[in-house]
Order: C-alpha cells, then sequence, then structure tokens
C-alpha cells in the first residue's frame, strides 16, 4: 500500500485518469445527491432559488412555445429539468450518475412530468436535429479537455433544430486557485468514505495550452486507496469565441450568468448562448 500511495503523491501526467469510480461509486454518489437536493447550497446544483432565476430567463430567451424541444445534459436528478417541463417544454435529460438519473425518473413518474432520462456519458450522444435548446449548466463544460470540448460542440450543433439555442455557462480565470496540499483525517463517514479515512487534498497547475488545472483528492481507508482527478479550465470571453467561431453557429451571446446577468470582464462566470 505504502509504494502505491507513494506515487499519487506526486504531481500526475496531464489528464491521468481517476484510480476510482466517481459519478457511479456507491457511497459518493449519495453525497452527490444529497448535494444536488439541498436547496441553499451552491453545491452539485446551485442554490435553487438560482435555478428558478435561471429557468425564468431561459424561458424569456427561448420560449418555449416556439422552443419546444429542450435537451439538458448533465441533468443530475433534474433539478432544471422538472422546472423546464413546467415551464412549457418536452424534456430530455441525460447524466452519466446512475443514482441521479434513477432518482430523476422517480420523480418524473411521481410528478407526471413525462421527461425522458438517460444514463450515459453526453459525449457518445448522436442527435441529428431533434432539439430547439440544449442546457449544460453549471460550469460542465470546462471539465472536458479542448479536444472533448470541440467534440461537444459539434455532437450539440448536429443535434439543434435551425435556429437552436445551445446555452452553457464557464468559470473564468478568477477562480483559478493556487497550487497547494493538504490532509485530513476522519474517524467516521465522510463525503469521501463511509468508513474512517485519511484524505489527501492537492491542487496543481498545467502550462498546457489551456492552462489546465487539477483537483485531486486521495481517499485513504484501512483497505484501499483510490485517487480522485477531477480537471477544470478558465475562460476568457476571447478564449470561447476562438474555439466556438469554427463550428459555424451564427450568433454567440454573452451574460454574467445563466440567469441573464449582464456580462463583465471581472465576473467569476460567463454564460453563453449559441445560436444555430
Amino acid at each position: 500500500m505504502f509504494n502505491e500511495l507513494r506515487k499519487y503523491l506526486k504531481k500526475p501526467e496531464l489528464y491521468a485518469p481517476s484510480s476510482g469510480k466517481f459519478w457511479d461509486d456507491e457511497h459518493i454518489s449519495k453525497g452527490m445527491l444529497e448535494a444536488h437536493l439541498a436547496p441553499h447550497r451552491n453545491a452539485a446544483t446551485r442554490s435553487h432559488d438560482f435555478v428558478d432565476k435561471s429557468v425564468e430567463w431561459i424561458t424569456s430567451i427561448a420560449p418555449p412555445i416556439k422552443f419546444q424541444q429542450l435537451l439538458d445534459l448533465g441533468c443530475g436528478p433534474g433539478i432544471y429539468a422538472e422546472r423546464f417541463h413546467k415551464a412549457g417544454y418536452k424534456v430530455t435529460g441525460i447524466d452519466f450518475s446512475k443514482r441521479s438519473i434513477e432518482y430523476a425518473k422517480k420523480q418524473t413518474l411521481l410528478n407526471k412530468s413525462n421527461i425522458q432520462y438517460y444514463y450515459k456519458d453526453y459525449l457518445t450522444i448522436d442527435y441529428v436535429e431533434q432539439f430547439d435548446v440544449i442546457t449544460l449548466i453549471y460550469c460542465d463544460y470546462a471539465v472536458l479537455s479542448i479536444s472533448d470540448r470541440q467534440k461537444l460542440l459539434n455532437k450539440v450543433y448536429q443535434a439543434l433544430k435551425p435556429d437552436g439555442k445551445f446555452i452553457f455557462d464557464v468559470f473564468t480565470p478568477s477562480m483559478r486557485k493556487p497550487e497547494s496540499r493538504s490532509w485530513y483525517y476522519s474517524e467516521k463517514s465522510g463525503f469521501w468514505s463511509d468508513k474512517p479515512h485519511i484524505c489527501f487534498e492537492a491542487v496543481y497547475q498545467y502550462d498546457d495550452d489551456d492552462k489546465t488545472e487539477l483537483t485531486q483528492t486521495i481517499v485513504i481507508t484501512e483497505d484501499t486507496i483510490h485517487c480522485y482527478n477531477i480537471w477544470n479550465h478558465f475562460f476568457t470571453r476571447e478564449s470561447l469565441v476562438s474555439e466556438i467561431e469554427p463550428i459555424g453557429f451564427k450568433s454567440l451571446e454573452f451574460y454574467g450568468d445563466v440567469a441573464g446577468k449582464e456580462y463583465s470582464d471581472s465576473g467569476e462566470t460567463i454564460c453563453v448562448v449559441l445560436t444555430k
């Protein structure tokens, strides 16, 4: 175990994979679902008050009477999807957490909202001119490498009907963290494990063209070691334009957040609205 731990306690190669599950880990996925459902936390989902404002704004720029079919990428347990349905959209949701999708499916039966949910990686979608609106909310776009972002943009473009809109948000460089290392011991169950455990946490910055950031958590129990690598990227308006323009969208609009706040160069987030 010592040799296994030692290999993790150094800066990993760019895009080194996690050693354990994250989205579908039996214990971690419980904590993620709880974070999604907590109404006042900006955790896995933003606070539900903000979600309400966000849905209200999206319906104002893409009214469901005209933009009926909506695809919610990274939909989690359906916090946005259920609100989109109530606003008048016909909703499809995709997420890579089995627990979240199972919860969302139960809610759509309970609420009789008839939302179609799919447990899959949204990079594998293959729709052709099927949706009027596609959303990817809470900076999920930024966890992808540049090659995967280009892949996603092309798939989204293909999936949108003419004049359809892709709405997503990202963090700006003001949210970049300094490199750091820390650790703590938990005597009982915590987010990362249901057993007593030690967590080594680190933030690493990379000098690649994409200025990639890694948040790494190494979780050690009496019997196991798991390493979770969460990659992130940060964007300016200019960097977004440079990677989006070649895809062929006919218009790009920028806002300060996904509730329609006015764009500012000093903001923490940027919301992008692309029209095919």
